[in-house]
């Protein structure tokens, strides 16, 4: 039998896709008591939380900071030019060492959950960061034209 059955190659007569093949377990997993089950839906919980403070550092902390370190380096150098250079670069460089611990965490927060007896096959990675992004998007629109943009100055003295 030919494998080309769009339901068994993901859609393409090419074969499978990496990664679009279907969970196989070795054999049926042992499912832990209900005070074990309670355990890892804690945990997994806590990792979510952590995941998701994780990301938002990503919209606020760590860009003030590397703007902090880039101030710092024009100041002592005289050079805005490698101020600006070096913030960049940290900023870029935090931003992919922060996206791969989310991505560990996330990973374990599958594993907890499938350990909690819910069904999980996907992460919340990619939920998280489009959320924490809205919200950090809103917090500065709300600064920037509430708090310190136009507003205060149309605000009658």
């Amino acid at each position: 039998m030919p494998r080309n059955d769009p339901t068994d190659t993901g859609g393409l007569f090419i074969g499978r896709r990496p990664g679009t093949g279907p969970l196989k377990y070795r054999g049926a997993p042992e499912r832990g008591g209900a005070r074990r089950r309670r355990t890892d839906g804690v945990l997994a919980a806590a990792v979510l939380v952590l995941e998701v403070v994780l990301c938002l550092t990503l919209w606020g902390p760590q860009p003030v900071a590397w703007l902090w370190v880039g101030s710092q380096i024009d100041y002592h150098t005289g050079s805005v030019s490698l101020g600006i250079a070096v913030a960049f670069a940290g900023m870029i460089g935090t931003l992919m060492l922060t996206l791969a611990v989310a991505t560990w965490l996330d990973r374990a927060w599958r594993i907890l959950r499938r350990a909690a007896g819910h069904e999980q096959r996907e992460g919340a990675l990619v939920r998280i960061f489009a959320v924490t992004a809205v919200v950090a998007g809103l917090a500065f629109l709300v600064w920037f034209v509430v708090l310190e943009g136009p507003a205060p100055s149309l605000a009658p003295r």
